[in-house]
């Protein structure tokens, strides 16, 4: 016998009636009670309050055994699992089935027994009545339970409440999202909100009462309740709504003064990481975010489920959420690859707990370091890499331009190469647009990374190689929206390098997944463009982010132009002339093929670079020869008018309301 085994003889006994809490035993009491009342009710009735006297015994006979059925029918679908005081549907449900159990013998018993039984014959009459009243009776106890529950919360909270706290709120979207919000309002007793009504677009909902709570109006009405009702905030109860949704309703609400706050996004919902009731404030991500990526899951079924997946830099922001993206399609094994241990130790954790069945193999190792990368890969023997391991900093890698050269590039190829020589299916470089005509070491290296690729897969006919090149991803580690979000909670000033300067932007997860679409779809040597949408002014991107944290700009927290440092460029690019890009079946991804260049002079760039960095970290060599490497490059220039570098000095910052008419040449990206 295995320890801890249960069998007969081990097995805890039964508990008895009597050893049962004082609560479990008076529900059962109040039960059988109710049931007994029921069936001699239902007798009552069928007689009209006056029961024959040669019927009475018949009532006392059939009493206990019809009690003893329907009693026995509610601890077959479990009945005192439920809680009396959050009885629901599902409850509903069970009671209708314990009904049916205990009238199917009754009728049997009608049915089958002989004449010479006629006083254990119920009549089919009072089988009826008594299935009604009984199982009613029961479910209504339980009702009036929660009833009373809730009414005692609500009384509770008005009392710690009084001082004034409790705080109106009006609801836009009265689908399931707000229904589930205002049951969760009413149920929980640590919130301090008050309903005061919804606002939801369909006209059919118009004046509808939901759980007590009018469709008061239209998202239009909105000002006009501002006026009308004393409304703290607006909640946003739509997990599903459109990023244009939002942003005008947030604008609506902007006009009038009004915070803004949201459920959680309906993945996490359904996911079943939070309740809706997680109200947050609005963020910036749910203004710029774009509307859900449409996925082509049986292409990604058939690249991903049952395969070796293995993601290089998988403790990173695109790392991590690529390797959370194809978990969902259930490879044979996920391999995680990062060089830093914690990220690694995060990410690790993070997917045992979500996905306990995955086999996840977590690797401590460098991209540059050959012998590590072939004892990984002949270990774990990846069908896919998916390598997101990169330097991403601007400003950082104009500084330490060899390191850039070291992992960008070098990394790439040994990574790439030795997934070559191992007979990987798809090997698939997470590019940037700073790689098209780049200004700074960072972008100058991704563009090697991509002539890297194009050149391995001519190298290697059994795998496919090829690039997937996007613009900033949201929230990313690093990134302007942090960089901001922390200036505003310390009272500002917010700085921005250059009034005109924009960038693309998209969410990780949307990035995450349209790079898996790519990689399914290559056949190798494209290189994949992202649709990055419109791009979005830096200064604006401030002004919604303070105006969203309840500021005003340049009244209560500063924006201020700080300089462009080197490196940086106003406005980014996704292709390179001559790459002749066009579309494929995904609506927003775009394909062209790298300009060529010879394999040879390829690999002359490689040896020259490893020789430049292995003499040592002289950033003025490695960055001239980015710069005759890469011949549309024009490092250290944000105009891109030629390749010097310039001062690495940033400019003196000035405040938009003292602003020069022409603003010093600042110097780098933010983002």
């Amino acid at each position: 016998m295995r320890k801890g085994q249960v069998t007969a003889a081990n097995r805890p006994a039964a508990r008895p009636l009597w050893a049962w809490s004082l609560h479990r035993r008076t529900q059962f009491l109040l039960d059988l009670l109710t049931l007994a009342v029921a069936f001699v009710l239902a007798y009552l009735l069928r007689f009209d309050f006056s029961i024959p006297e040669r019927t009475r015994e018949s009532v006392l006979i059939q009493l206990p055994f019809v009690v003893l059925i329907q009693f026995s029918a509610l601890l077959l679908v479990r009945i005192y699992n439920f809680v009396w005081r959050y009885v629901g549907i599902r409850e509903v449900e069970a009671f209708l089935r314990a009904a049916l159990f205990s009238m199917l013998p009754l009728l049997a018993l009608r049915v089958g027994l002989p004449d010479s039984y006629q006083s254990w014959r119920v009549p089919l009459s009072v089988i009826l009545m008594d299935t009604v009243l009984a199982f009613g009776g029961l479910l209504s106890m339980r009702v009036l339970r929660r009833v009373l529950y809730e009414r005692y919360e609500r009384d509770n909270r008005a009392q710690l409440g009084g001082d004034g706290r409790s705080k109106p709120v009006l609801l836009v979207g009265a689908g399931r999202a707000g229904i589930l919000a205002v049951r969760e309002i009413h149920n929980r007793g640590d919130m301090d909100l008050v309903p005061v009504g919804f606002v939801d677009d369909d006209p059919l909902k118009q004046g509808m009462v939901i759980h007590g709570v009018r469709v008061l109006g239209t998202s239009h009405d909105i000002p006009r309740l501002v006026r009308e009702l004393p409304i703290d905030h607006v909640i946003l109860t739509m997990v599903d709504a459109s990023t244009e949704s939002i942003r005008r309703i947030a604008g609506i609400c902007e006009r009038e003064r009004l915070k803004v706050r949201t459920v959680p996004g309906l993945y996490e919902v359904l996911a079943g990481k939070v309740s809706i009731s997680r109200f947050r404030d609005v963020e910036i991500e749910d203004l710029l975010g774009r509307d859900p990526v449409q996925l082509d899951v049986a292409l990604l079924e058939r690249f991903l489920t049952g395969k070796s997946i293995l993601v290089s830099g998988a403790g990173g922001s695109i790392g991590s959420e690529l390797a959370r993206q194809i978990a969902r399609f259930k490879p044979a094994r996920l391999v995680l690859l990062e060089r830093a241990e914690f990220a690694l130790f995060e990410i690790d954790r993070e997917l045992r707990a979500l996905w306990p069945g995955l086999e996840v193999a977590a690797r401590v190792g460098d991209v540059c370091d050959r012998q590590r990368v072939r004892e990984v890969l002949a270990e774990t023997r990846p069908d896919a890499v998916f390598h997101a391991a990169a330097h991403k900093h601007v400003p950082m890698m104009e500084t330490n331009p060899a390191e850039a050269v070291k992992n960008n590039v070098l990394g790439t190829h040994c990574l790439g190469s030795m997934a070559g020589e191992a007979g990987v299916e798809a090997f698939i470089l997470v590019s940037t647009d700073k790689a098209v005509r780049p200004t700074s070491v960072m972008g100058a290296s991704k563009r090697l990374a991509e002539l890297v690729v194009q050149k391995l897969d001519g190298d290697h006919a059994a795998t496919r190689f090829l690039a997937v090149r996007f613009g900033n991803v949201l929230d990313s580690a690093g990134s302007v929206i942090r960089i901001f979000r922390e200036q505003i909670e310390h009272g500002g000033p917010v700085t921005v390098t250059h009034p005109e300067m924009k960038r693309y932007f998209m969410t990780i997860p949307e990035a995450s997944q349209l790079v898996l679409q790519a990689g399914a779809m290559g056949e190798g040597g494209e290189i994949f463009v992202l649709d990055m949408g419109e791009p979005v002014k830096i200064v604006d991107l401030a002004e919604k982010m303070i105006r969203l944290s309840g500021f005003e700009p340049d009244l209560d927290v500063d924006i201020i132009f700080s300089g462009m440092r080197p490196g940086e460029k106003l406005f980014e690019e996704i292709e390179l002339a001559g790459e002749e890009m066009a579309k494929t079946r995904h609506p927003k991804i775009f394909v062209g093929r790298l300009r060529p260049h010879p394999a040879q002079q390829v690999a002359a760039a490689l040896d020259r670079l490893r020789e430049v960095v292995a003499g040592g970290h002289d950033a003025d060599a490695v960055r001239r020869l980015l710069g005759k490497l890469v011949p549309e490059a024009a490092l250290g220039r944000p105009d891109g008018a030629a390749s010097e570098p310039v001062a690495a000095h940033a400019a003196e910052p000035v405040s938009r309301s003292t602003s020069p008419a022409s603003p010093p040449v600042p110097s780098a990206d933010p983002a």
